[in-house]
């Protein structure tokens, strides 16, 4: 039988992974807290112009939006 070409990582305590210099913990993420900064961007926009067509403020939208579907 051939050794397998995969290694487990080792056992670490509870949080150490996310306290620990590993290069996934820092460059690899960046991408996607970018995307996710920008997504909430656009959803806080979008939250300030419905509130400004509408009068509603996001807990108003959303139920005025549940008014309409169940309607």
């Amino acid at each position: 039988m051939s050794e397998p070409s995969f290694r487990y990582e080792p056992v670490e305590k509870f949080g150490e992974g996310l306290t620990t210099n590993r290069p996934w913990n820092t460059s690899a993420l960046a991408g996607v807290e970018r995307l996710n900064g920008r997504t909430a961007m656009v959803g806080f926009a979008a939250a300030v112009i419905g509130e400004w067509l509408t009068g509603y403020g996001p807990a108003g939208q959303v139920m005025a939006l549940i008014r309409w579907y169940l309607s």
